[in-house]
């Protein structure tokens, strides 16, 4: 993940180095050699999709001459993402970013004991269903949508039995999938709680600007510039929802008709396709994505 990209491109390289420093370990060589079980660690997956994601990015503003502030309306992200997208535009050091995400990944592993939260992916249903049914599985402990992903996708999470209760009754109601997650523990829900408590005290430390462009933020779908007011939406979408649906509608209504998703996969790009067919959403992240990107651009 992301090693062509540092291979190819001097400016996708001193990302990779840069977080590293900041973490003060080669983060990097987990990132591009593995092992795959050393990276999926929530402490290391999230600053490592950042630094691609940051890697493909300055990779585009070198090599094909992208100026955020000129060419993009708005920035978002999907959960940690937020954190790339603030880095992105300048909101957010890439090293303090860095160090905010592996705290971010640390704090909400310890938040709750291992196995006793989890997550569901209902498909099929629509978000008022999906709160419906989360609601009368709170008998059995915090259950809340965790995701609302579009295309009829609404991800669940809280406590384990609370979680399964849902995810019976969906099946139940109509849904055309309901699934538990793989997932290491139950993300943006209330059991974040200590989490949300670390993060607000960490994020008080460190230095956040006003973006060149808005950041859509995940807890309100709506844009955000003041730094205080950043920061606040960085703490509470720790235990809230990831309104990424909306945040893709509001866009889309605002004249936004071309999407980019910059770093590591293509799953957004599969998501803003379903929510919003009208627009076009791309894929950046390999040194041959940039040369397609470059050439559009002549």
């Amino acid at each position: 993940m992301g090693k062509a990209l540092a291979e190819a491109f001097p400016a996708a390289r001193r990302v990779f180095e840069e977080v590293d420093a900041a973490l003060d370990e080669r983060l990097s060589d987990i990132i591009w050699n593995g092992p795959a079980d050393a990276l999926t660690l929530t402490e290391n997956a999230q600053p490592a999709l950042m630094a691609v994601s940051l890697a493909a990015l300055r990779a585009l503003e070198e090599e094909a001459g992208v100026d955020l502030k000129r060419d993009a309306a708005f920035v978002a992200g999907h959960s940690l993402g937020e954190y790339s997208a603030l880095a992105a535009a300048r909101s957010l050091a890439i090293a303090d970013a860095a160090r905010l995400l592996r705290l971010r990944g640390r704090a909400m592993q310890k938040a709750v004991a291992v196995g006793a939260g989890a997550m569901a992916a209902l498909i099929g249903l629509e978000l008022g269903d999906v709160k419906a049914i989360a609601a009368e599985a709170g008998s059995a402990g915090v259950c809340a949508a965790a995701n609302d992903n579009g295309g009829g996708q609404v991800v669940l999470s809280g406590a384990k039995a609370a979680v399964e209760r849902a995810v019976d009754l969906a099946k139940l109601r109509g849904a055309k999938r309901a699934m538990m997650l793989a997932v290491s523990a139950p993300f943006h829900c209330p059991l974040m709680q200590p989490a949300a408590a670390v993060m607000a005290e960490a994020l008080a430390k460190v230095s956040v600007t006003p973006p060149v462009v808005p950041l859509v933020a995940n807890v309100l779908a709506q844009p955000v510039t003041e730094p205080s007011e950043i920061v606040r939406c960085l703490v509470e979408q720790v235990t809230g929802t990831v309104r990424w649906r909306e945040s893709i509608l509001f866009m889309v209504q605002s004249g936004v008709t071309e999407f980019y998703e910059i770093g590591a996969g293509k799953v957004l790009t599969g998501l803003i396709k379903r929510i919003a067919d009208a627009a076009t959403a791309s894929a950046i992240g390999a040194p041959e994505d940039l040369s397609r990107f470059a050439a559009t651009r002549g």
